[in-house]
């Protein structure tokens, strides 16, 4: 059966992507542009393929569809910036089979001005066809939240810039398929800051918060109790959470490479939120040292080893940097979590708990990294000997909290 639709880059925003398509009746193809770590359960592939998702089996397929949107990754490169090597192969791969009329949308997060700059000269220069005139081109910010079942690609708004209007209109034809609202923005490069924007707001927040974690341990002061008052205010404030470092797909950009302008506000909460994991680690040596144990030797039990709760994907993870300063310190680390099997950090198998409760009882610190909704936060507080969360899912007063 002829696919409608072709996404390329089965990572954390094409899969979802391929999910909702598949969802909304249109016939898709998959096409992996290296090896990507899926936000998807196997018994989640396993229901697309069966609702008429495939994987391509050659290149050669991608030219024989209607829409192309490519969602390769874009890893932080080596100068800090994200690094485009897989959008210009995935953008190579497709050039060579494109027909006329495609509509090409690409997804992953990059620069503003890489989809004019980049993207079009790579289609252009490998199809022989010109943007605007004989193929569509758009910038489309993903906007996946892996595990949110409030807010679904149905009934999130998506938002395009093409290069044209007309560009912009077919892929807006095309989101319309999928959700229920979407928003034109005047152009490309308007749509990839709209990725910028997003994505920086949840950093600096969380850098905000994570800085008052600190001022408000050190007066004493319950920022849990202080969060849950603030977020009754109906304007002018949005709640955001501290925790142990900031993991998952979206990084943090400041631009410097591409412009030479730096976000200050964002170079910033880059800072402090790296300095999560030390500061987690200072925290439980503090409390080791007050309950009389020294980190050296300290047997420490880490629960939940993902960046988000109720998922099994570990990308930019704090719980791995976690792990290495305390073993660097000489403590003893195990871990548990139900979503991952088995845990390797610097290339050494971390034991993992079979009985979450003997090995609380038995670890002489317990740190919640993530609170995964299979755990008992209160038993488990009852059968830790020390319990350090770090983000403030325990009854008030049954833990320590960061």
């Amino acid at each position: 059966m002829p696919a409608d639709l072709a996404v390329i880059g089965l990572g954390p925003y094409g899969l979802p992507l391929a999910q909702a398509a598949v969802a909304a009746g249109i016939p898709t193809l998959g096409y992996r542009t290296g090896p990507e770590p899926g936000s998807l359960s196997p018994a989640e592939v396993r229901r697309m393929v069966a609702a008429g998702f495939r994987h391509a089996t050659s290149p050669a397929e991608l030219g024989r569809v209607r829409t192309a949107v490519l969602c390769a990754s874009t890893p932080r490169g080596a100068d800090g910036g994200l690094d485009l090597t897989q959008v210009e192969t995935a953008a190579r791969t497709l050039a060579g089979r494109m027909r006329p009329h495609t509509t090409v949308i690409l997804e992953s997060p990059v620069p503003p001005g890489t989809t004019e700059d980049v993207l079009r000269p790579l289609l252009e220069e490998g199809s022989g066809l010109r943007a605007g005139r004989d193929f569509h081109l758009a910038y489309s910010p993903s906007r996946v939240d892996p595990g949110n079942r409030d807010f679904t690609p149905a009934n999130t708004p998506k938002v395009i810039g093409g290069l044209t209007p007309a560009c912009t209109e077919s892929a807006a034809a095309f989101y319309a398929r999928l959700t229920d609202k979407v928003v034109r923005a005047r152009g490309p490069r308007e749509a990839e800051t709209v990725q910028l924007l997003e994505t920086n707001f949840r950093h600096v927040n969380i850098a905000l918060v994570n800085e008052m974690a600190a001022l408000c341990h050190d007066m004493g002061v319950d920022l849990w109790d202080v969060i849950r008052c603030a977020e009754t205010k109906p304007f002018g404030y949005q709640a955001f959470r501290p925790g142990p470092g900031v993991g998952g797909h979206a990084v943090p950009q400041d631009l410097t490479g591409h412009t030479g302008r730096t976000l200050r506000m964002v170079e910033l909460a880059q800072q402090v939120n790296s300095q999560m994991p030390r500061y987690v680690i200072q925290r439980a040596a503090t409390l080791l040292n007050e309950h009389g144990k020294s980190a050296r030797g300290a047997r420490v039990l880490l629960l939940g080893v993902t960046y988000k709760a109720d998922l099994a994907d570990q990308q930019s993870t704090p719980a791995e940097e976690i792990a290495v300063r305390l073993m660097s310190l000489g403590a003893s680390v195990s871990y548990h979590d139900p979503h991952i099997p088995s845990w390797n950090v610097l290339d050494r198998p971390v034991p993992r708990a079979d009985s979450l409760y003997e090995a609380a009882a038995d670890a002489d610190l317990t740190i919640l990294l993530q609170q995964h909704r299979t755990y008992d936060l209160q038993g488990l507080s009852v059968k830790a000997q020390l319990l350090l969360d770090t983000r403030g899912a325990t009854p008030t007063g049954a833990a320590h909290r960061l």
